[in-house]
């Protein structure tokens, strides 16, 4: 967390400082859910221009010396929002530095603006740098991982981590997003190009989609899929606005869906050994928003299960997904 997260002014907006005021309360009235509080550190540029373009990185640094404005119809700057970008960024960094040094055995960066709509060179969807894509860059660049694995449950699209990764077979991205929704990209089609085809793996679902589809979709297939390619990393882009009551979309997923999907992936980290960690992205109905990231920290620091004692009902539509992505990748084949 850093301060700066409260001084990226947007006005009426729903992405508003409100948003870590309500997490901050939840979380201190549940003694932080046994985490440590850490500030983060700036985003140096060359973390930054790893993942953006220098022409971005320089843009937007340049619309805040001048007071800030609006990028676009969703997208607004204040003089502070270059700074909370810089650590929202950099708090993704630090949480890589510290699990895959073995500093922490999990983490989570709380910072706005989010990030994964932001692309190489666009900020979009209230996102200025793409946090989650720093991170796994930072991870491929500086800790020498041969593979680092994403899991975006945010109820958008993450089009921005989609297609920074599409050509790079080193990051698999995988997608669970309500379609058609903003910013209307993710189709199943869309899987990825040259070396990289294959590992974009978008699985849309409908509006008011619930527990059962957003758990079966990780239970079915991003879990499996972690198992197949073994990352030394594993990224949650943890977005909670599929929540029933967030007034941005019409999914209707509950706390204790994004605690069984964060499960998941702990319990899949722990059969490879290897770290899992969240990073927030979207989730705009404060009181669902800081329930949601509560119970989800709690899951990620859970001791783990041993996979496929959770009992997850799969439904047609995550069956139908899980043949579909099982024409890629054969192990999914089945079941």
């Amino acid at each position: 967390m850093h301060e700066s997260s409260l001084e990226h002014e947007t006005g009426a907006h729903p992405e508003r400082p409100e948003r870590i005021v309500a997490i901050t309360t939840e979380l201190g009235l549940h003694d932080w859910a046994g985490y440590e509080l850490v500030p983060s550190q700036a985003a140096p540029d060359q973390a930054l221009i790893a993942v953006h373009s220098a022409a971005h990185v320089q843009r937007i640094r340049r619309l805040a010396k001048a007071g800030g404005g609006s990028i676009d119809a969703d997208t607004v700057m204040s003089a502070s929002s270059f700074v909370a970008a810089q650590h929202a960024a950099g708090g993704a960094i630090e949480l890589v530095d510290r699990v895959l040094s073995g500093t922490a055995p999990t983490g989570f960066s709380v910072h706005r603006p989010p990030g994964h709509h932001a692309t190489a060179d666009r900020a979009m969807g209230f996102c200025l740098f793409n946090n989650v894509s720093v991170a796994a860059r930072w991870a491929l660049d500086h800790h020498r991982c041969e593979r680092v694995m994403i899991v975006d449950f945010d109820v958008h699209h993450g089009n921005g981590t989609n297609d920074i990764f599409s050509a790079d077979p080193r990051v698999l991205f995988v997608s669970v997003h309500e379609s058609p929704l903003y910013p209307g990209t993710g189709p199943a089609t869309d899987v990825g190009v040259g070396a990289g085809e294959g590992f974009n793996v978008n699985l849309p679902v409908a509006s008011g989609s619930g527990d059962e589809t957003f758990v079966g979709m990780v239970d079915a297939i991003a879990v499996p899929l972690a198992l197949v390619f073994r990352p030394q990393l594993l990224l949650v882009s943890a977005g909670f606005d599929a929540h029933r009551d967030d007034p941005l979309a019409t999914c209707t997923v509950t706390e204790d869906g994004f605690a069984a999907m964060c499960g998941l992936l702990r319990d899949a980290g722990a059969a490879l050994a290897v770290p899992v960690a969240g990073v927030l992205e979207g989730g705009y109905g404060l009181d669902g928003l800081a329930r949601s990231l509560r119970v989800s920290m709690e899951a990620l620091a859970a001791p783990a299960v041993a996979l496929g004692e959770a009992g997850v009902r799969w439904t047609p539509t995550v069956r139908g997904a899980r043949a579909r992505v099982g024409q890629r990748w054969p192990a999914l084949a089945g079941g």
